[in-house]
């Protein structure tokens, strides 16, 4: 076990790398996405139905990303920790959750506990692709354009995903992030007073650039947190198998110590049985003198 949990060590820890990489290659992409979006949406004067507030919400999707393999530690089960308290929080405000899982692990949560699942993706969770970020996407944002009607059913009304953010080697905290509506942040420094703002003029029209740039925006952010999610899962698979391979050592030394004593034991019982019947038979030998 030691040497399967050393491996296993190893193999995250060699992984971890190449998942940080992809991560941090895909943040300018998003970074820049994000900064076209703001503009289309700050400088038209468009209402597209990714960027408009229903004015009485009353269903939420929410998307767990989960992992597809164990050994871990708490990384799946502090994620879905985390969507539970964000189920609780959605349901006080009269909201009915429809559930979307990344990762068989939240998918066998579900199931096992006979929960409702609206849709479920497997297989990626190490080495995720924009196409399974599209897929994803493309499932919600259908969910989200389709609305609720007048009794609550259809669609949704807001899509909120629940991820693992890489912040270092030794930690990896799940946070919860509302995608839809989006709310389009400006610029973080706000532009001096005699500064002139820049002129945009979008062809073919701002609706037909935002119908472009906005589900993209969303395959890029499900694409950056199932990145992110991937770095977490690898993060903590080395910290648990490094943990798991130190018990196992602190086993075999107790084990060995264990055995030795035993072997010890059994060694000194020999030593006094034979002892015993020398001294017995040297008794014997001298009494029939």
């Amino acid at each position: 076990m030691k040497k399967i949990t050393r491996a296993m060590e190893l193999i995250a820890a060699s992984r971890i790398i190449k998942a940080q990489q992809r991560a941090q290659q895909a943040a300018p992409y998003a970074r820049e996405l994000a900064k076209a979006v703001s503009a289309v949406a700050t400088y038209s004067n468009v209402d597209h139905p990714l960027t408009t507030e229903p004015e009485n919400p009353t269903r939420a999707a929410v998307l767990i990303v989960t992992s597809d393999r164990g050994l871990a530690g708490g990384y799946s089960s502090n994620a879905l920790k985390e969507g539970e308290r964000l189920n609780e929080r959605l349901r006080s405000e009269g909201k009915t959750v429809s559930t979307y899982i990344a990762g068989r692990k939240g998918e066998a949560y579900y199931k096992f506990r006979q929960r409702p699942i609206v849709q479920a993706w497997t297989g990626f969770s190490d080495q995720p692709t924009y196409d399974d970020a599209r897929q994803i996407g493309e499932a919600l944002i259908e969910a989200f354009i389709a609305g609720t009607s007048a009794d609550g059913e259809g669609g949704v009304d807001e899509v909120h995903l629940v991820y693992t953010q890489f912040k270092s080697m030794l930690v990896q905290d799940p946070v919860t992030v509302r995608m839809l509506p989006l709310e389009v942040v400006e610029g973080e420094e706000k532009p001096a007073a005699d500064e002139v703002l820049p002129l945009y003029e979008f062809e073919p029209s701002a609706e037909q650039v935002l119908d472009e740039l906005l589900p993209k925006y969303v395959d890029s952010r499900i694409f950056f947190a199932l990145l992110q999610a991937s770095a977490s899962e690898l993060a903590a698979r080395q910290k648990a198998m490094k943990s798991a391979t130190d018990n196992a050592e602190e086993l075999i030394k107790k084990f060995t110590r264990i055995a030795n004593q035993a072997r010890q034991a059994g060694i000194t019982q020999e030593i006094s049985e034979i002892v015993g019947g020398v001294n017995a038979l040297a008794d014997a030998t001298a009494g029939s003198e």
